[in-house]
């Protein structure tokens, strides 16, 4: 079985609720991030901005806290999902969905699951299709 840090290519993108995605949008582009993708899902918006290579996923959300501490997850980039997903799950950590999930986001998807943290942190390990 691989191990997980040679599966873990880095940080994928951070990702920040909002219940004004326009606004944030705006926020952030003021700050230099330029928007690579925008999506839907559930009725609510998703866009994703880099600046070099930090990537902020925002997205609706009807309960946004819009305190400090907002950010919703930190997201790994994997390079290969399933043997990540084996390799976690053998580790015992608590997964907040059932398995893999995909998205239909960028070109060709995404696929991803979360696990909780000791601090009820929530950590993504995801993979672009």
């Amino acid at each position: 079985m691989p191990q997980l840090q040679d599966l873990v290519l880095g940080l994928q993108h951070i990702g920040i609720p909002t219940d004004d995605i326009q606004a944030t949008i705006e926020f952030y582009q003021s700050l230099g991030f330029s928007v690579m993708h925008t999506n839907e899902h559930n009725h609510h918006k998703v866009a994703f901005l880099s600046l070099g290579n930090v990537v902020i996923e925002t997205y609706e959300n009807d309960q946004v806290a819009a305190k400090c501490g907002a950010i919703d997850h930190i997201a790994l980039n994997v390079s290969d999902i399933k043997a990540t997903h084996t390799v976690v799950r053998a580790l015992g950590y608590q997964e907040l969905e059932d398995g893999i999930q995909t998205l239909p986001f960028f070109s060709n998807g995404v696929s991803y699951f979360t696990i909780k943290g000791p601090n009820a942190e929530k950590v993504e390990f995801s993979q672009y299709l």
